[in-house]
């Protein structure tokens, strides 16, 4: 019998796109070190070195997820205009992007942020990943172009019905050719909604 080697170069980052790929594929139960293993072509204890257990595994993915998306979020106000319905837009769009093209992704993100045995760094990316709606609606009010009030409050009549959409889009409960129209009609609304009196 051919024993499998030890070393694979850069094994942790081997692990998590394959360990990404098979949950996109067949969900987080699916997943198995021992497994990925096999499919990369090491030994059974290889994996233990870099990720002890398997929701250590899984608690290093969603991280990656909440630091991409982070990043994509970032970048899109960024390349935004100076408005609130501007960078509504951008933000919106980007999350709405990211969710339905890995909804598996993103499922795993949120359930992984809640569990009694997440990360410190995973719990503070998810932090992060707040933030920068409280930093859009802060930005907002400063301009006047938001109605003023606890920042937590006003913030989560601008996530509540964007996380919504995304809940029915990533499930495919939206036909395709609601999805975009829908999706403009939902920033339209926030925008209105959050307007000074």
């Amino acid at each position: 019998m051919k024993k499998r080697p030890y070393h694979h170069g850069d094994l942790a980052a081997a692990l998590l796109d394959r360990a990404e790929q098979t949950v996109r594929e067949r969900g987080s139960d699916a997943l198995s070190l021992r497994e990925l293993a096999r499919d990369l072509g090491v030994s059974p204890g290889a994996p233990s070195r870099h990720f002890k257990t398997k929701q250590a595994l899984l608690d290093a993915l969603a991280l990656r997820g909440f630091e991409r998306l982070i990043e994509a979020i970032g970048t899109a106000q960024e390349d935004a205009g100076e408005t609130f319905a501007e960078r509504l837009d951008a933000v919106a769009r980007t999350y709405v992007g990211f969710a339905t093209g890995d909804a598996a992704l993103l499922d795993l993100m949120f359930s992984a942020k809640h569990s009694p045995e997440a990360s410190t760094a995973l719990g503070m990316a998810a932090h992060r990943w707040g933030e920068q709606f409280l930093e859009l609606v802060s930005h907002g009010q400063h301009r006047g172009e938001v109605r003023q009030g606890p920042l937590e409050r006003v913030t989560l009549t601008v996530f509540a019905p964007l996380h919504g959409y995304i809940g029915l889009a990533a499930s495919g409960v939206l036909p395709p050719e609601a999805a975009g129209p829908g999706l403009d009609d939902v920033i339209e609304s926030i925008v209105r909604h959050c307007r000074p009196e």
